[in-house]
């Protein structure tokens, strides 16, 4: 069958069978993925046309895979970091579901917690197993949708479910007729895509899914799971590791809608946020991330670089209140205790910190010249300086201003006497063999003790 693509102003075939492949030995793809060496990035050169959704939106399963990678969040910890979700994607609702275990009290006491702030964003959705038994689970917590284990590769139907595809693909789909029996939105987790046989077992899966969807008249979602990070965004990458050609089978050979495509990665090769972003363009409508990218081991795209990345796509906020974001990472070092990695960006203590003094110099005469955008609106944190023997005097200049909340004509420059005396005490400290950076209270000591005017001018208007 013909259809017309009113996008591309094109005919294009619209129906494509593809039946499921049932082998009787695991594709393992052991020329991709030797095991005993790096795994190969292959390419058969074929190009899929973008096709950025006309909405796209982020999904959070920080309470889900973010808790597989820590200590269990108390349930205020849930409670309090839910609201932060809720404040952060604003009111159009650009953060849309977090999904949430259903399994122990106090996870069924956190769906509570949530639940009762009547929020329509995030809405709370569930993760189970391939079980009917779990749906008792989804049924009683009052859940419309949840997320439901269906692993696609052969490493996992062989070699962890121990059944045939032919097996697996009929006990999810009798799975999936449970849930829209119990009339809740299934979201199927395929697991493992980018080791999966694509066209073996991949779309006739989806392709299932898809009729019983349009037979009982209830969306089916499909998550597109990296779970290993697999995933390549270079054009001309081949199946199964490449995530435009993945986003672009499911969309045109299993039909199924961009608003139904949810891609979730993991950080194993440094790509979870570019394969996330990538989904994006190709037709997947929902990104899926966590707080600060926490989640099994290396962990998922982190939410708040998801809300940067739609932010830069889409040219504006959408009513994103990125300021939030350093208030959860405040609270992550405050209330949960965690230790941010400095460097980690957007919520690192040291993102938009220079130690080095050209980079520090080249702040004090423009603030733009080594800060990537106006850190001070956008997050609420303006760009600092770490004072160390790399610094000079105008990173020490620098930090004075900051100090002395001092500000155009009135700020102070790298050859004021009293900087120069401040970095002879520096240079000493070094001359000494020191090995620390100098501390925010050396350095505030030094301000007041050479500034004490403008010191006590700046804590009196503070206090004001």
């Amino acid at each position: 069958m013909l259809r017309f693509n009113e996008h591309l102003n094109l005919l294009e075939q619209s129906d494509y069978v593809y039946e499921l492949k049932d082998t009787k030995e695991p594709e393992l793809y052991r020329d991709i993925f030797p095991y005993d060496e790096v795994p190969r990035i292959t390419f058969n050169y074929r190009l899929v046309p973008m096709h950025p959704p006309k909405e796209f939106w982020i999904t959070d399963t920080t309470f889900r895979d973010g808790q597989q990678a820590r200590p269990p969040y108390t349930v205020k910890q849930i409670s309090d970091l839910f609201d932060f979700l809720h404040r952060l994607g604003g009111p159009n609702g650009i953060v849309r579901q977090s999904e949430f275990f259903l399994y122990s009290k106090k996870d069924k006491a956190a769906v509570e917690a949530c639940l009762s702030k009547g929020y329509l964003h995030p809405e709370v959705t569930g993760w189970i197993r391939a079980v009917k038994d779990d749906f008792k689970l989804v049924k009683q917590m009052g859940l419309k949708e949840t997320g439901i284990l269906t692993s696609c590769s052969d490493y996992h139907i062989f070699l962890k479910l121990k059944k045939t595809r032919r097996q697996a693909l009929d006990d999810y789909l009798d799975i999936v007729r449970a849930a829209l029996e119990n009339n809740i939105i299934p979201r199927c987790h395929f697991e493992d895509i980018t080791r999966a046989d694509f066209f073996g077992f991949v779309v006739p899966f989806a392709q299932a899914l898809m009729k019983l969807s349009a037979e009982a008249g209830i969306p089916i979602k499909i998550r597109l799971c990296d779970t290993m990070g697999y995933g390549i965004t270079y054009p001309g990458a081949a199946l199964p590791r490449s995530v435009k050609g993945l986003v672009y089978g499911l969309r045109q050979y299993a039909n199924v809608p961009c608003e139904r495509l949810e891609w979730h990665g993991h950080n194993d090769f440094y790509k979870v946020l570019v394969s996330a972003t990538t989904a994006w363009l190709y037709g997947c409508s929902a990104a899926n991330g966590t707080l600060l990218g926490l989640g099994e081991r290396t962990g998922n795209p982190p939410l708040e670089g998801l809300i940067m990345e739609y932010i830069g796509l889409k040219g504006r906020t959408e009513g994103i209140d990125t300021t939030v974001i350093t208030e959860i990472a405040d609270y992550f070092r405050t209330e949960i205790g965690y230790d941010i990695p400095p460097n980690q960006p957007f919520v690192g203590r040291d993102f938009n910190v220079t130690r080095a003094g050209i980079h520090a110099d080249g702040l004090l005469k423009n603030e733009e010249i080594y800060n990537i955008f106006n850190t001070d609106k956008i997050l609420s944190r303006p760009p600092r300086v770490v004072i160390t023997d790399k610094s000079g005097a105008a990173g020490i200049a620098s930090w004075v201003n900051a100090c002395l909340s001092l500000e155009g004509a009135k700020r102070i420059g790298k050859d004021d006497a009293r900087v120069q005396k401040i970095r002879l005490w520096v240079d000493e400290q070094y001359l000494q063999e020191r090995n620390s950076s100098i501390s925010d209270e050396e350095m505030d000591a030094l301000v007041k003790k050479h500034f004490p005017y403008l010191y006590r001018k700046a804590r009196k208007e503070h206090r004001v």
